[in-house]
């Protein structure tokens, strides 16, 4: 446990103001650093074969223009790739999410350390009428990311993660949900989110992702 609960701090979390194609948007922001060269994180992020290791099957054109979708139901367009350092899609969510284009993006940034190791960045930035966003907050999107970096931060380093249920519904896997849940509502009140608006967020966050066992 202590080993995720190390991974879960290693993450700087922001929520932030930006804009879409569709107008206004909020951002969830995470930066972090990882034991690996930069063109290694590269491949891990945008390579089909090591993307299902960490995060999920996907199958599209995978370049610049092309369209992909992911096992979950995610998709969207490769909008940017700069090899090895900027990577921005479309992240919509659901058939229906087609119906609203140029309301949610998610763009990686890559930066080389100085020992062999690479500072990463995402923001995921959502359009301000995203219906989930009062009552989740940031923590809608942003628990996934942490789950997510988590998963990728073990592939790096050579070891493994449970399949991604599996893990979310063990004792630690709850236990890093309920922790990032909570993270994000300090980023949100960090942000200027009301108190009360905070706590409610993060225990839906939390109830969704962490829910008390039947």
């Amino acid at each position: 446990m202590k080993d995720v609960l190390e991974e879960l701090a290693a993450a700087h979390r922001a929520m932030g103001k930006g804009s879409l194609p569709a107008g206004e948007a909020y951002t969830v922001e995470l930066r972090r650093r990882y034991d690996a060269q930069i063109d290694d994180v590269w491949d891990a992020i945008t390579s089909p074969e090591r993307l299902h290791r960490w995060l999920k099957p996907i199958t599209g054109d995978l370049r610049l223009g092309g369209k992909f979708e992911l096992d979950g139901g995610e998709h969207g367009e490769i909008l940017r790739c700069e090899p090895p350092r900027l990577l921005r899609v479309s992240w919509l969510y659901g058939p229906d999410a087609d119906a609203w284009p140029g309301t949610s993006e998610v763009e990686v940034r890559l930066t080389p350390g100085p020992t062999d190791d690479t500072e990463f960045e995402l923001i995921h930035a959502a359009a301000v009428g995203e219906p989930s966003f009062p009552t989740y907050g940031p923590g809608a999107g942003g628990v996934g990311w942490d789950l997510g970096l988590l998963a990728l931060g073990r592939f790096l380093a050579g070891g493994d993660i449970a399949g991604h249920e599996a893990f979310e519904n063990s004792p630690e896997g709850r236990e890093f949900s309920r922790r990032s849940a909570a993270a994000w509502g300090q980023a949100h009140l960090a942000a200027g989110g009301e108190p009360e608006q905070v706590a409610a967020a993060v225990e839906a966050t939390t109830k969704f992702y962490a829910p008390d066992p039947t």
